[in-house]
C-alpha cells in the first residue's frame, strides 16, 4: 500500500462522508436510519456520504449508482449489507479480486485486491433515483476518485447511470459510447467496461447472471495483463 497514495484517497473518504450539500439526500438517509424495517431495527445506521473501498492503488476502480438504503447507507461501506453486494463480492471473490465471498459489515475482514468500488452519487437517494442536480454536485468526488487512481486502466461501469457518470467524468468521445452488458469504450486513456448492475432486479429474472458478471470481469484482467 503506498502511504502518499492512500492518504489522499482518505482525506477524500472524509470529505465524502462530511458532504450535506444535497438537502433531500441529507433529509432521507436519516429518515431511513430512523425507522429501520424490522430486521435492521437495533442497528446503527451510518447515514452519511459512502467514501470508496478497496485497494489504495487499484488497476481497476467498479463504479455503482449509489448506497443502498439498507446496504451501504447502514453499514458506511459501498456494496455491503445487501443483495448486490452479495452478488457482486461473490464474483470478485470467483475471480480473485476479493479475500473473501461476503461483504457483510465494515468489520468483517473484507480485502480487495487490485480494484476499488466506488459510486456516482454517495448518499443514498429515494427510490434509487437522484435528481440531475444531485448527481453534478456529487460527480467531482468521482472525479478526484478516478484521478486518485492513476494505475486504474479499467473502470467498470455498473448500469447505465453509472456508464453516464464515468463519461461525464472522463469526457465522452464522439459519437457517445452507448452502455451495454460487455459494452466497451476507450476514454481518456482507460478502457471503460460495462455490466448490468447486480440489483435484486437484475440477478432474480435472470437479466443478470453469475456467468455474465464473471466473464466480464474475466475481460477486465485479460485487459489487465494485455
Amino acid at each position: 500500500m503506498s502511504t502518499s497514495r492512500a492518504d489522499p484517497l482518505t482525506a477524500l473518504g472524509a470529505e465524502v462522508a462530511d458532504c450535506t450539500i444535497c438537502p433531500r439526500l441529507v433529509a432521507w438517509r436519516k429518515d431511513v436510519a430512523a425507522v429501520p424495517p424490522t430486521r435492521f431495527r437495533g442497528h446503527d445506521y451510518w447515514a452519511r456520504g459512502v467514501p470508496g473501498f478497496g485497494d489504495d492503488d487499484p488497476w481497476m476502480i467498479i463504479v455503482g449508482l449509489a448506497p443502498a438504503a439498507h446496504g451501504a447507507n447502514r453499514t458506511g461501506r459501498m456494496f455491503t449489507g445487501d443483495r448486490s453486494a452479495d452478488f457482486l463480492v461473490a464474483a470478485l471473490h470467483r475471480a480473485g479480486l476479493a479475500s473473501q465471498p461476503t461483504s457483510d459489515s465494515r468489520d468483517d475482514g473484507l480485502s480487495l485486491i487490485g480494484c476499488r468500488m466506488t459510486a456516482v452519487v454517495r448518499c443514498a437517494p429515494p427510490d434509487n433515483r437522484p435528481t440531475p442536480d444531485e448527481r453534478d454536485r456529487c460527480t467531482p468526488f468521482l472525479a478526484r476518485e478516478i484521478q486518485l487512481c492513476p494505475n486504474a486502466t479499467v473502470v467498470l461501469a455498473l448500469g447505465a447511470f453509472a456508464w453516464n457518470g464515468v463519461l461525464r467524468v472522463l469526457g465522452s468521445p464522439r459519437p457517445k459510447p452507448r452502455f451495454g452488458h460487455g459494452a466497451e469504450a476507450h476514454v481518456a486513456g482507460r478502457l471503460l467496461l460495462g455490466t448490468y448492475h447486480p440489483s435484486q432486479q437484475n440477478t432474480f429474472t435472470g437479466r443478470l447472471t453469475p456467468d455474465m458478471l464473471d466473464a466480464v470481469l474475466q475481460r477486465a484482467r485479460t485487459i489487465k495483463t494485455a
